[in-house]
């Protein structure tokens, strides 16, 4: 039996996860089989990145677990700890060393991440009596500065594609692969620019998920849910080539299901799909940095600017909640907004 993208992905997940709670303090397995029936595979992975740091900062900084490993750290460390030593722990988040003597710097979102993931660590035994003390309650998470959404305008996503069917930006050894990827790479940007999903939903779309003549696609969005995802009749137009060419392709084994193949005929990766976007992007826009994502917001701008139903929004993009939608597209209501104020006369001119 063959097992879909997000199965296979998953495997991978819950191999690597098992791999590191090996490494942590034994202690640890106990978050996470209390998190396991409401967090995704992927988010307790996170998790467990995030704790490795903070347990290898307690190793390297506190005297009783020099030249021992995480596993030696004792479950009392965790009442014993301060405020200050999780302040302490967030200025090392900053500049911290890595594995190969250079220092790692972490942007505040990365370190409000850290330290959220210590919080619900806390959380966890707190709320379960089994520690008196929570530290990480009084510690405040760093203020992250609002970003400009950056996205593409309506030139430039034709623009975008232009590029893709054409490679006259590209280098001569660029457009020697280009011969054999334009199809498939018209119809991935079709597809993202077209409907707003993730990289990842649009690389584990199989075969018998697309259906040309209804428009319409199955995913598997982010959270596990199954969704039908329907594009217009130009983004179909856009994948037919690709598509028809794909029947004809014979992928290695694990890969025969899948729609978007490398050149190697499997399963194109996430990572190939960044690059190949970023590979258009740069040539057309060299002063933004174009990633699939900002393709899912200059998805989400467009469709809000011409329904402007941020509801609508929110469904098509798969988010869970509308006030993450509005967060991010409320610039564009200002917007709106601020042209309203001269649509109303008080006198005729």
């Amino acid at each position: 039996m063959a097992f879909k993208y997000h199965e296979q992905e998953d495997k991978k997940i819950h191999l690597k996860l098992k791999e590191m709670l090996n490494e942590l303090p034994p202690f640890c397995a106990a978050f996470f089989r209390g998190i396991e029936p409401r967090t995704q595979s992927r988010t307790r992975l996170a998790y467990a990145y995030d704790l490795t740091v903070f347990f290898t900062f307690i190793r390297d900084t506190n005297p009783l677990y020099k030249n021992k490993t995480l596993r030696d750290i004792d479950f009392s460390i965790l009442e014993q700890l301060k405020a200050a030593d999780i302040e302490e722990y967030m200025e090392y988040l900053k500049y911290r060393p890595g594995e190969d003597g250079e220092d790692i710097a972490n942007k505040e979102s990365a370190v409000k991440r850290k330290i959220s993931s210590l919080k619900s660590f806390y959380n966890y035994f707190y709320e379960r009596e089994e520690i008196t003390v929570n530290p990480a309650a009084l510690v405040h998470l760093p203020k992250i500065k609002e970003k400009e959404i950056i996205r593409l305008d309506y030139d430039e996503v034709s623009s975008l594609l232009d590029e893709a069917e054409s490679g006259e930006g590209l280098t001569k050894r660029q457009q020697e692969f280009h011969k054999h990827t334009k199809k498939r790479d018209v119809a991935m940007l079709a597809l993202l620019l077209g409907t707003g999903m993730r990289v990842s939903e649009c690389v584990g779309i199989d075969l018998n998920d697309i259906d040309l003549n209804e428009t319409a696609v199955n995913i598997h969005r982010k959270g596990g849910k199954e969704e039908t995802v329907y594009f217009s009749d130009e983004v179909a137009d856009m994948i037919l080539p690709y598509y028809e060419e794909r029947r004809t392709r014979l992928p290695e084994s694990g890969s025969e299901n899948a729609l978007f193949l490398s050149l190697q005929n499997k399963r194109i990766s996430v990572r190939s799909a960044e690059l190949m976007v970023k590979k258009y992007a740069k040539i057309v826009t060299p002063l933004k940095h174009i990633t699939p994502h900002k393709l899912r917001s200059t998805y989400g701008t467009h469709l809000y600017q011409e329904t402007s139903d941020i509801y609508l929004v929110a469904d098509v993009l798969g988010h869970s909640d509308v006030n993450t939608t509005k967060k991010h597209y409320a610039a564009i209501g200002e917007e709106r907004r601020r042209l309203a104020r001269s649509k109303v006369k008080l006198r005729e001119d």
